[in-house]
């Protein structure tokens, strides 16, 4: 779409997708921006649960024992990008030993390491955090024709929301931070 620009840089915002979501894989999705430049953009769903995998499973699979204190950190779907690898995004007040992760904007962390895991597994590491199975990813420009095409809305990205909200509930509550009742929200759109 030659004309029309996306203002601005994506990384820390929420994308809601609109209810015509061609892709099953993303319909009801609220995926958190986690960069974003002319190379394209990377994300990770936030509020749909990996069936077949729990923290624990994980934990038992990579060989990392957890202690009383561990905490049960949910597990995503984060996208159809890589699904074997996984991503910890979480509150920026844990650095890591290994590596800091990457900065996400809006006070969030993405880290990739094991190291994040041991922690949480023994009740340390960040105080928020959701384990992600895979990631979304965007070519360049494709997001920006997505959003466009209005497959996409944009908002702030809440820590509230990402991770205490029910993952259930998260759609329709990114949705009332824009002000839209989900129940008012029409499949088809158009352009005045």
């Amino acid at each position: 779409m030659a004309g029309k620009q996306i203002a601005g840089d994506l990384a820390g915002k929420l994308l809601i997708a609109m209810p015509g979501m061609g892709d099953l894989r993303f319909q009801r999705s609220v995926i958190l921006i986690c960069a974003h430049s002319a190379e394209g953009a990377m994300g990770l769903i936030v509020n749909k649960p990996a069936a077949e995998m729990s923290f624990a499973g994980l934990l038992e699979h990579l060989g990392i024992r957890a202690s009383a204190p561990g905490r049960d950190i949910r597990v995503h779907f984060g996208g159809p990008v890589e699904r074997g690898r996984g991503f910890v995004l979480h509150s920026d007040d844990w650095n890591g030993q290994a590596e800091p992760g990457m900065e996400v904007p809006g006070g969030y962390r993405m880290t990739a390491t094991l190291d994040i895991l041991e922690a949480l597994a023994s009740g340390a590491g960040p105080e928020l955090a959701l384990l992600a199975l895979g990631y979304s990813g965007w070519g360049p420009g494709q997001l920006e024709e997505e959003i466009l095409r209005n497959d996409w809305l944009v908002c702030e990205a809440g820590a509230e929301l990402v991770f205490r909200e029910a993952n259930p509930a998260k759609w329709a509550g990114a949705l009332r931070l824009l002000g839209i009742d989900p129940v008012t929200l029409s499949g088809a759109a158009g352009r005045a």
